[in-house]
């Protein structure tokens, strides 16, 4: 058995299609089901087991001998999200006993951290973990989730395998649900669809014309790949926390000309102050260091933005298909 935290979500669903095309079908999904959008994500999916998230300890107590892997994907996501007690709940003390499990059942585990850790990257985007308890994330999701690294880190009982996943700008198929919170390219293609035209930011950086602000934008097939690999690679030795971006930075603009040429229509592109409220807090730039990952044989090219984008677009966003 494999089993999936945050299954019904954006990335755990997408990881349970990659695990069903290697005839991984013996999966155990944990969420809370109670979201009816979500739960479309797991249609026509091969799944052993659905298990309530606050519910699944007990269960693993009982069923531990026969669980190979724990990919630890849910989470509260939620960069708007200034709950404290859900954050440290779902998100930290959560992931804490997921972590204690593994070790007492001798599970190896792969647990989603965040790029929001970085905060304003002043300290860079390089996934040393040196740097971690130095970090400044600027939201409350971030710090919940830099909490956990920071602790997983001071441990000196670890599981057999773990590696915790600092995600970038994940994009893709399955985000429906993610409302607000989904990725550029899912509001762009709404967007555009509904007004054939696309409002971006407009540059307060003098370093940065209006629309090239930059981020790792990364295809989660490309992100449920590394996850394929540190799976079947497990060596206790390359435990840690590891960057899934592609390590190459490209701006909004790319993004959204992407978008308009994937669905055939005219650019049309005008832009709007970035609101006050975040204005101060706004990234301009963000990159990841992808070598940490490639040092232990992760060697996959990454997707294009122009080829990810178009894939999405054209055989999910235009069909509201599922991966």
């Amino acid at each position: 058995m494999i089993v999936v935290t945050g299954a019904a979500g954006f990335i755990g669903s997408c990881m349970i299609s990659r695990l069903n095309q290697d005839n991984f079908n013996h999966i155990i999904a944990v969420d809370d089901f109670s979201f009816p959008e979500k739960n479309k994500n797991l249609e026509d999916k091969t799944i052993l087991e659905k298990v309530e998230r606050e519910e699944f300890f007990e269960w693993l107590d009982k069923n531990h001998l026969e669980v190979e892997f724990i990919f630890h994907l849910g989470a509260r996501t939620s960069t708007a999200e200034f709950n404290r007690d859900i954050l440290a709940h779902l998100n930290t003390e959560y992931t804490k006993k997921m972590w204690e499990a593994t070790i007492k059942y001798a599970i190896p585990l792969v647990y989603a951290s965040s790029a929001a850790t970085y905060g304003l990257g002043e300290l860079g985007y390089e996934d040393s973990e040196e740097i971690i308890p130095n970090l400044k994330p600027l939201n409350p999701y971030g710090e919940s989730k830099n909490d956990f690294d920071i602790w997983a880190l001071q441990q000196e009982r670890k599981p057999m395998f773990w590696a915790g996943l600092k995600f970038f700008n994940v994009y893709g198929p399955n985000e429906f649900h993610k409302e607000r919170m989904a990725s550029v390219v899912f509001h762009a293609f709404n967007q555009i669809g509904k007004t054939n035209a696309m409002k971006l930011f407009k540059s307060h950086n003098p370093d940065y014309k209006d629309g090239e602000q930059q981020r790792d934008f990364v295809y989660v097939k490309d992100v449920v790949e590394m996850m394929m690999f540190l799976m079947h690679d497990r060596k206790s030795e390359h435990s840690g926390i590891y960057n899934v971006g592609t390590g190459e930075a490209r701006t909004f603009l790319d993004l959204t000309k992407a978008t308009f040429k994937a669905m055939g229509i005219e650019e049309n592109i005008s832009y709007i102050p970035t609101p006050e409220d975040i204005r101060d807090k706004y990234q301009y730039f963000t990159e990841a260091t992808m070598e940490k990952i490639r040092k232990i044989g992760y060697d996959k090219p990454f997707t294009s933005l122009e080829d990810g984008v178009e894939d999405y677009v054209k055989n999910y966003l235009m069909s509201t298909k599922r991966y």
